[in-house]
Formats: structure tokens, C-alpha cells, sequence
């Protein structure tokens, strides 16, 4: 629950917030009303009752008619008399509350509140309004000042983790004597492009992992993978030698991953499913 206090002509008036609904103090706005007058005696009013039934049966489903009826049926004769806690125990309603504690005392959902404001005179209903407005544009101020700093928050940190990822996925830039090597097979010479490293010597710094060294590979690094693939029959069928293909594969994947991480389109794809078949 939420307690704020605005200032109405004088009378410090207490708003709370319950279930996503604002609540004024009847009680504290009493005190800008001038001699001796009680909620009961407004509660007692004809005009009271019809407005107070016609507010529940727009936003109450569980609204008791019944009751309500007997209660309209009896409001304005002399010996009429309604508390808050009966009009709620007898009709089940929603826009009256009465509370006890610090905060005690009776509230009503704004919108009747504002009706009990005009109760208390014109004037009083026109700056009530108007220091409500006053309060919520606040708190929308507020709101959106904590959003906006959320967000920026989340865009610094989104920073340092792509950073992060980049600097552990981002194929290293092989050395010469790297790409002078001549590898077994054209799948480790992928692996080298892509990895820095063998499928042998994956297995040999991973010993307790199950599976391969693709296995283990993020969705990014699968994709690029596949792409290397088809960019290396192309070298092949042009005749280029293995180191030469190993270096500009391994060029190509650096420019690829750092395209590809922290790439939105990619997330939907993250599946297992997705990822046996970029295997493929």
C-alpha cells in the first residue's frame, strides 16, 4: 500500500493506493468543512446513494442489488441512518473503505471522492482535482525519470556483456606459422579458422565435456560455421592452397562473429533443434 499526502486548501488530505487504485481520505477532507458534520450525514443523502449504486454496478460485479435497493428505498427519511462499514458489509462495495491504524479513517475511490469534495463545497472540489492531478503528473514525472534511467542502465550493461561474449567467441586472428600448417583434414582446417584450435586438441583441454568441440559451439559459431563451408568449396574449386584458404577463412569468420553476437534475429533459433540443424 502506498501513502502520499497532498494539500487541499489548508488540510493535509492522505491518498493511498490499493490493488492499482487511488483512495482519498474522506476523513482529512471533513476538516476543510466548516461546523459539525459527519460522512454518515452525506451517506444518508438520496443523490448519495444513487451515485454511490450507480459507481458499483459499473465497476463492482459483485455488486449486492438487493440490499442496495433496500438501502435506496430508505435513504432521506429522518430516521435513515448508514454507516460506511454497514453500506459495505450490506452491499458488498468496493469505491468505500474504512481502515483503522495510522492510517485509519474512511476512503472512497477517487471518483466518489470528488463527488464528497462538491459536498463539501465547489471550490474545495476544484483544487482537490486539481492537486491530484498535481500528485499523479509527479508520479508520471518520476516514473518515466526511473524508466528512462533503467534503461540506460540496461543498454551499459547490455555493453559490457556483448564485450564480454566478443572477447571469448571472437575467432583469433591465426598467425603465420598457424595458417603455414598443413591440417589433416578440411574439417580441422574449419575448426582452426573458426575455433584456433583443432578438433584433437578441443578433446585435449576438454576431457570430462561429452561430445565435440561443435557440440559445445554457441548458435553464432554454428552459423559462421556453415557459411565457412560453402566459402571453402568455393576457394577449393578456385584452386587456392590450404594456408592461403585458412587465412582468408579465418578473416572472414572474425568480420562474421562480430556481426553475429548479441544479434536479436538470432535468439529464436537458440533452440536444440535449431542447432542440429545448422549442424547439418
Amino acid at each position: 500500500m502506498k501513502n502520499r499526502v497532498i494539500h487541499v486548501q489548508g488540510a493535509e488530505v492522505a491518498v493511498v493506493s490499493r490493488e492499482g487504485q487511488d483512495y482519498i481520505s474522506l476523513t482529512d477532507m471533513l476538516k476543510a468543512k466548516d461546523g459539525d458534520f459527519f460522512i454518515s450525514d452525506w451517506l444518508r443523502n438520496r443523490n448519495t446513494v444513487e451515485f454511490l449504486g450507480i459507481w458499483e454496478s459499473v465497476y463492482n460485479p459483485a455488486f449486492n442489488y438487493g440490499e442496495f435497493a433496500t438501502i435506496k428505498s430508505q435513504a432521506g427519511l429522518n430516521s435513515y441512518k448508514l454507516s460506511v462499514k454497514e453500506w459495505v458489509e450490506k452491499t458488498n462495495a468496493i469505491g468505500l473503505r474504512a481502515t483503522a491504524g495510522r492510517y485509519g479513517g474512511t476512503y472512497a475511490h477517487k471518483d466518489i471522492a470528488f463527488e464528497f469534495g462538491m459536498w463539501i463545497s465547489a471550490e474545495f472540489k476544484i483544487y482537490l482535482i486539481k492537486e491530484f492531478q498535481r500528485l499523479k503528473d509527479e508520479e508520471a514525472r518520476a516514473t518515466s525519470l526511473e524508466w528512462n534511467f533503467q534503461r540506460t542502465l540496461s543498454k551499459v550493461n547490455y555493453k559490457i556483456h556483448t564485450d564480454a561474449i566478443k572477447e571469448h567467441l571472437i575467432p583469433p586472428r591465426l598467425t603465420a606459422a598457424q595458417t603455414g600448417t598443413i591440417y589433416a583434414s578440411e574439417a580441422d582446417l574449419l575448426n582452426v579458422a573458426l575455433f584456433g584450435i583443432t578438433a584433437s586438441q578441443w578433446r585435449q583441454a576438454n576431457p570430462d565435456q561429452a561430445g565435440n568441440m561443435r557440440d559445445a559451439a554457441t548458435l553464432e559459431q554454428l552459423v559462421v560455421l556453415s557459411n565457412l563451408e560453402s566459402i571453402n568449396a568455393v576457394l577449393i574449386h578456385q584452386g587456392l592452397a590450404a594456408p592461403e584458404r585458412l587465412a582468408q577463412l579465418n578473416a572472414i569468420a572474425i568480420t562474421q562473429m562480430r556481426s553475429l553476437v548479441g544479434l536479436d534475429a538470432l535468439n529464436g533459433l537458440a533452440s536444440p533443434g535449431a542447432q542440429r540443424i545448422i549442424r547439418k
